[in-house]
């Protein structure tokens, strides 16, 4: 099975964000992912509620948003509003994890936690049942371009191990250094969903690139 690609708008041109959104619904690609930023949980800032709503009036294919902020609860139907169709939050700052998740699902959009390079998978042993996509971030979270984490393979083994035990029916999704290199690798630990910012919009072809990452296992 061919993995899904989700190229990052965090490193498309925003001079010419249309351009690029274009790109991508004529691409393989099978969904937008968007990163969302506080300046809280992660040192930076990105889109907001009024890009995002331009954003998914353009885009033929789901938009797969990744809140990387606190208190993400509070913004959940608003972003589900604003077009998102998968919603992913941070392990690191849900309190109350499964009425989070709930949320998620009551609002209409597929649920999925995030974690950090730090936080190990074991930790979601007890809501893994109730997921869509768990979210590895392969690099640490806050900025594009970053080199990636060797030990996220062992991740990903460990995700693949766990919804196997549990019978879930959660995909994999890594996010974080993905590139030509390494994407066979992660699709060969059981990866399903590939993000990819730099590796896309850096490359002289991004529809050839997405093409050669869409096949690489």
């Amino acid at each position: 099975m061919k993995p899904l690609i989700a190229p990052s708008l965090l490193s498309a041109d925003f001079l010419n964000l249309e351009r690029d959104i274009e790109m991508i619904n004529r691409s393989e690609a099978d969904w937008f992912h968007l990163d969302i930023m506080d300046g809280v949980f992660v040192p930076n800032i990105s889109f907001g509620f009024p890009v995002i709503e331009k954003i998914s009036k353009k885009t033929t294919k789901p938009l797969d948003v990744h809140l990387m902020i606190i208190d993400p609860d509070r913004y959940i139907d608003r972003f589900v509003k604003s077009g998102a169709a998968l919603i992913s939050v941070h392990y690191e700052v849900c309190t109350h994890l499964h009425r989070t998740i709930g949320a998620i699902k009551q609002a209409g959009a597929k649920a999925g936690v995030a974690l950090n390079p730090h936080t190990p998978v074991s930790l979601l042993s007890d809501i893994i049942q109730d997921l869509d996509f768990v979210l590895i971030m392969s690099v640490n979270p806050g900025f594009g371009g970053q080199k990636f984490i060797e030990h996220s393979y062992d991740k990903i083994h460990e995700a693949k191990k766990l919804i196997s035990e549990t019978q879930s029916s959660a995909l994999i999704e890594v996010d974080g250094g993905v590139d030509l290199q390494n994407a066979r690798m992660l699709i060969n630990c059981g990866t399903d969903i590939l993000v990819a910012g730099n590796t896309i919009f850096s490359s002289s072809d991004p529809t050839g690139t997405i093409h050669q990452l869409k096949t690489a296992g």
